[in-house]
């Protein structure tokens, strides 16, 4: 397998793709569009300075359509001569496919015990009582103030 990485001012992207249409080459692609960057053909930044962008097409292909796409690139470049477009190709890498094991089983989650069924309260018990008991008297002060409150003899 080879792969391929176009990288190319977004002014020829239809032209890149339609040639690589028209020779049925390239079928699968990644793209990744908006890219900024610096090569031999300038700065690429997307800003008032440097406006333009470039793209990006990651392809995985076998070495006789490789040969073919950089054709292709390289007719694109002959009618567009002042634009960037270079294509970089990493030879023969090995055809793996990483393994990924599947997720986890898990168990669902514990039941928690079953509550006691509901039986009559006293209608001495409030429901809507507080659960907390406020801390005791003993622990204010008088001399005690709310955050943020000065007083005239701070």
């Amino acid at each position: 397998m080879i792969r391929l990485e176009i990288i190319a001012n977004h002014s020829v992207e239809e032209n890149i793709l339609e040639e690589l249409h028209n020779l049925s080459v390239g079928a699968f692609y990644t793209k990744f569009p908006g890219v900024l960057g610096v090569g031999s053909s300038g700065p690429r930044m997307g800003d008032a300075v440097w406006p333009e962008e470039n793209f990006v097409l990651v392809i995985w292909c076998e070495r006789p359509e490789a040969a073919v796409i950089e054709r292709a690139v390289a007719r694109v470049k002959e009618k567009f001569p002042d634009e960037g477009m270079k294509v970089f190709k990493l030879n023969d890498a090995p055809p793996q496919q990483v393994y990924l094991p599947p997720p986890p089983i898990q168990s669902p989650p514990a039941q928690p015990p079953s509550t006691p069924p509901v039986t009559e309260r006293s209608a001495a018990v409030d429901p809507f009582a507080p659960t907390f008991a406020p801390p005791p008297a003993e622990k204010w002060k008088a001399d005690d103030k709310p955050l943020g409150i000065e007083s005239e003899n701070s």
